[in-house]
């Protein structure tokens, strides 16, 4: 296969799902139409199951596309981040890659063995030890027991589960399984390799690892896809962007430009982000993070000259006492890199964090980012640096240099992220 061969190709594709929504109801209803309605609901779905359509509970049907006009092509070797708000039809479109589910409409082309880690949950058999599971997914991917017995030892390694690897899956723990899942999906050779955001279950140093395995996979010249709300880690990894929104291509292009456009338009307009229903997140949760505000002299702001003051207004719930606390917060710029960060421990603020809601106000006098995008990451841990919450890309800002910047030249990202100033002097010999 050449290096520039097409191996996904999207034509058109489309998914739709019917919705059921319930009636309005009276306050009163008498029993006799209580039954009525159950017989009626009853038949319906008796019909719907002899026409051969899904069956969906509700008095009202809704159409909604998770996936509208959706076409791309995707060669070999190409690593490829997949990036967009909860909803926007990223896992459908994987779910499709990965022939989990089939389009209602358009086509997919793909050519190449396909391994797929979407989930936890999916691609093992609970009641079948680590083990077994091994070998069946290299069954499934088409290899011989005698490839995958020369990979076996290698995968075991990675997934560092050899002590529990003839105990049944079910038994395992989240970070377990996917430990052992993902090792078995990057080491069985697949010509392409699809990952969810499933990675987020494991500890950071198994984070690491994985993104070091999927370098090396794309670096084999194996195509990759990867779906991830984390920009640092989608930023290091890929080199093109697909941004998805409301099931549709908004962006293609080079990943930091996509990555830029998204954390522009992600959140809502102002200086202000609801995070308290945020999925996204990761930590044990004995306090979470409810919202964060982005202010200048009181007022929400999501573009800020350069050098002009920020300041960052953090809500805190504390549903059970964890003692001492600390509260992190860091400016990630657009390309993932983490730019400076803010400790509360740092400046004496100590925190005993007893049950109840807290708020936190963190000022920057000057603001000496070069101008560009940037989000924030909001990290909330024990003193022994347990993570009891974290939120990347809490809210995302721009900033750009005034007229009144006192600077003659232009700031230049391509010079750095940061300004610092410095005192100049020379002597002539």
């Amino acid at each position: 296969m050449e290096n520039d061969a097409v191996v996904i190709r999207a034509e058109s594709l489309g998914k739709k799902y019917l919705i059921g929504h319930q009636g309005e109801r009276e306050r009163y209803v008498a029993l006799r139409d209580v039954v009525a309605h159950n017989v009626h609901r009853l038949g319906r779905t008796a019909m719907d199951l002899v026409r051969g359509c899904p069956m969906v509970d509700g008095d009202e049907l809704e159409e909604f596309w998770a996936l509208k006009d959706v076409s791309f092509e995707i060669k070999r070797g190409e690593v490829t981040g997949v990036i967009g708000p909860n909803g926007a039809g990223k896992s459908t479109l994987l779910k499709i890659l990965s022939r989990i589910t089939e389009p209602s409409e358009g086509r997919v082309t793909i050519n190449g063995r396909v391994a797929s880690l979407l989930e936890v949950g999916t691609g093992f058999h609970p009641e079948l030890t680590g083990r077994e599971n091994i070998f069946l997914n290299g069954a499934i991917l088409g290899m011989t027991k005698k490839e995958i017995k020369a990979k076996f030892d290698e995968i075991v390694a990675f997934s560092e589960v050899e002590k529990f690897l003839d105990t049944p899956v079910k038994r395992y723990s989240s970070g377990m399984y996917v430990r052992l899942a993902f090792a078995v999906a990057a080491h069985l050779e697949p010509e392409i390799l699809i990952v969810d955001e499933v990675l987020a279950v494991g500890d950071a140093q198994f984070q690491k690892k994985c993104l070091g395995k999927m370098q090396d996979v794309s670096q084999e010249g194996r195509t990759v896809l990867f779906v991830s709300h984390d920009m640092r880690k989608v930023t290091a990894l890929c080199s093109r962007g697909i941004l998805l929104n409301r099931g549709k291509i908004k962006r293609d292009g080079q990943m930091a430009m996509v990555a830029d456009v998204y954390l522009t338009h992600r959140l809502n307009s102002g200086g202000f982000a609801d995070l308290a229903n945020r999925e996204d997140r990761s930590g044990s949760g004995e306090v979470q993070f409810q919202s964060i505000e982005l202010l200048v002299d009181g007022e929400q702001r999501r573009t800020f000259a350069f050098r002009e003051p920020l300041s960052q207004k953090i809500r805190v719930k504390v549903k059970k006492r964890i003692g001492a606390a600390l509260v992190q917060t860091t400016i990630v710029s657009s390309d993932g890199v983490p730019v400076c960060c803010f400790m509360n421990t740092d400046e004496g603020c100590n925190w005993l964090a007893d049950i109840g809601d807290y708020e936190f106000t963190i000022t920057i006098e000057r603001l000496l980012l070069y101008p560009g995008t940037y989000s924030i990451e909001l990290w909330l841990g024990d003193r022994n640096r347990y993570r009891i919450d974290l939120i990347n890309e809490a809210i995302s800002f721009t900033v750009y240099q005034g007229t009144n910047s006192e600077l003659e030249r232009s700031l230049d990202r391509a010079n750095g992220l940061v300004y610092q100033s410095a005192i100049w002097n020379y002597v002539k010999q």
